[in-house]
């Protein structure tokens, strides 16, 4: 396991992963931070998927949009937290969508199988890799700005850097 860091406009970030992918991106301070990083980690500037990944966040800080498919994720969680975590890659930059809007998703998808919004919303908090699959667009039912591991502003931060109306 390696990391590396990255200097951003949210303050310092820690990246965790090895050759097989991103595992780990938390912002300084965050909530259940390098919470799935069980391992000793060995700095390493070079990987390529560090190199990569700070590539990707220049641009992203820079409003180009860079797609999170460019990345070669591989997160650390259960299949439940996985399968919110796939959801979340898929909410478009500068749009949103509630905890309740997966939940239902979910539920569809298991054919009946009820799942919670407050299931999502522990899935969601405990993203290990913040920005990139993008919990910070995921909001209330009634469009509210709930919950953040890294703290309230800084999701308004994020939503208004995408140019979302709060």
């Amino acid at each position: 396991m390696y990391f590396s860091y990255y200097e951003s406009p949210l303050g310092r970030m820690l990246l965790g992963g090895t050759e097989e992918g991103l595992s780990g991106l938390w912002i300084s301070e965050q909530k259940y931070y390098a919470a799935t990083m069980d391992e000793e980690m060995i700095q390493r500037d070079d990987l390529p998927i560090f190199e990569q990944t700070k590539k990707w966040l220049d641009r992203y800080f820079n409003k180009e949009q860079p797609d999170p498919k460019e990345l070669k994720l591989a997160p650390k969680g259960t299949d439940f937290r996985k399968t919110v975590w796939d959801i979340l890659l898929k909410i478009p930059y500068g749009q949103t969508t509630s905890y309740g809007a997966i939940a239902k998703s979910i539920t569809e998808s298991r054919k009946g199988s009820k799942t919670s919004a407050r299931a999502v919303g522990g899935a969601v908090g405990h993203n290990p890799i913040s920005i990139i699959i993008p919990c910070h667009r995921v909001v209330g039912s009634d469009g509210s700005l709930t919950g953040f591991a890294s703290g309230l502003d800084k999701k308004v931060w994020l939503l208004q850097h995408e140019d979302v109306i709060l």
